[in-house]
């Protein structure tokens, strides 16, 4: 099938449910109030964004229309949730869909920047078709390709990786035409890194306690009727 056009909020909205299906699954599928979390994550997210229930609403209306996102209806009075299935529309595999919602939720990245931050979604072997090189090169090689290797920009001293869901990467782009640190402000930059990451997987080891104990209250609340 022809790939999807999205919009920068759709490539969130996606993007959101792929990372939380791999790194939280207790609490997937996502209900509107922490896919609206998720979405306005301040760390693991570039750029940062501020959207408001009516923009992830809408989006999410657009990409049902598509078939990438469906609804997951409450049998009671509990909120709806909302899980993608862009794998199957694709044909991904859990190490495609590890680096296509890094890329999603945080814009191109270096092979090195992917490998940290999909570890916490998927396990890369060192080598062989299971790697993250060998998964970033058969996205590549898609009839209709998913990822691009775009050119090493001024300041920059790796070339990084786009997903292409959006449509070609813009120079216009923050996210593309963002840049390396500035020299001397490398150690810094790598060290905000690390922070975020930490920031973002205490984040989700929080929802997951909330779930546990959101699921522990209903097992109680059913034992008690």
């Amino acid at each position: 099938m022809a790939l999807p056009e999205l919009t920068p909020a759709q490539a969130r909205v996606v993007g959101c449910l792929l990372e939380k299906e791999l790194a939280t699954p207790d609490v997937y599928p996502l209900t509107m109030n922490g896919l609206l979390a998720a979405c306005n994550q301040s760390s693991n997210r570039h750029p940062v964004v501020d959207y408001a229930e009516a923009t992830v609403s809408n989006a999410i209306e657009n990409l049902r229309a598509t078939g990438t996102v469906r609804v997951v209806y409450s049998r009671s009075n509990r909120a709806d949730r909302f899980r993608q299935v862009l794998d199957e529309q694709l044909q991904l595999a859990a190490g495609d869909r590890a680096v296509l919602a890094m890329l999603l939720v945080r814009g191109p990245q270096t092979v090195a920047e992917l490998r940290a931050r999909t570890a916490r979604l998927h396990g890369f072997p060192d080598g062989g078709d299971g790697s993250l090189d060998a998964v970033l090169a058969r996205l590549a090689a898609r009839p209709e390709p998913l990822v691009v290797l775009l050119g090493r920009r001024p300041g920059q001293k790796e070339p990084r990786w786009a997903h292409l869901l959006a449509g070609p990467p813009s120079e216009d782009d923050p996210a593309v035409a963002a840049t390396a640190a500035p020299s001397g402000g490398a150690a810094r930059a790598e060290r905000l890194q690390h922070i975020e990451e930490a920031m973002d997987q205490l984040g989700d080891e929080v929802r997951q306690l909330r779930a546990d104990h959101t699921a522990l209250v209903e097992r109680l609340r059913d034992l008690l009727d």
